[in-house]
């Protein structure tokens, strides 16, 4: 099935700290099978199928909901008997006029509640694939769509404009689409998709947080 043609049934809660108030986005259902870690090139993702499919969603949501903080629970999804013993991270995905301190997410996490329920449906083209000249401006020095990252209270931020983060949304797309009819014809081959993140090594990098990949690999057994 398309993304396009999904619901994704999540959660909403609203959080006040002092005169801000935010609104948080995350799945009804809880993630598993999925591992995300900062490593030396960035961070590392591992998805199954359903979890591909939130990824996608959540993507999706967070280019066209500049408002919301989009919430990925994953640190309680390691899968049983994973030999991996890295630190586990949760992901949030937000538009970068909320201008959102993540120095509060750990406040803000803290009293979100039971949330209320709400099914999201995304449009055909929140995952279209872009022209190649689209891609190329990323190397351009006058450009400014890059996704821009962090690490705070165990969760990774991505931080960009509905460009940025539309400009990466068809590789996403293509883990929960395509990898799995890849890997059917094709067992044990590699399926995995790179999104980068911070400025280029070209041009002027961002001194705090630089040029990284975050890696998401599908993988349908864990380690």
């Amino acid at each position: 099935m398309r993304l396009s043609e999904q619901t994704w049934p999540t959660l909403i809660s609203k959080v006040r700290l002092g005169r801000d108030e935010y609104r948080v986005v995350r799945p009804a259902r809880a993630v598993q099978h999925a591992m995300l870690y900062e490593d030396r090139l960035g961070a590392q993702f591992s998805v199954d199928k359903r979890a591909a499919v939130v990824l996608a969603m959540a993507w999706g949501l967070a280019a066209r909901s500049p408002h919301s903080l989009i919430y990925l629970p994953l640190r309680t999804a390691r899968p049983a008997g994973s030999a991996n013993r890295e630190r586990l991270l949760d992901l949030v995905l937000l538009h970068h006029r909320l201008a959102f301190p993540v120095s509060r997410w750990k406040h803000v996490r803290a009293p979100l509640g039971a949330g209320r329920p709400h099914g999201v449906r995304l449009p055909p083209q929140a995952f279209r694939q872009r022209p190649d000249d689209d891609l190329r401006r990323w190397t351009h020095q006058d450009f400014r769509d890059h996704l821009r990252w962090d690490i705070a209270a165990d969760t990774l931020f991505l931080i960009g404009s509905r460009e940025a983060f539309e400009l990466e949304a068809d590789p996403v797309r293509a883990l929960a689409e395509d990898c799995p009819a890849h890997l059917a014809r094709f067992p044990g081959t590699h399926c995995c998709s790179e999104i980068t993140m911070g400025r280029a090594r070209t041009g002027y990098p961002d001194r705090r947080r630089p040029w990284a990949e975050l890696h998401i690999e599908y993988c349908q057994r864990h380690r």
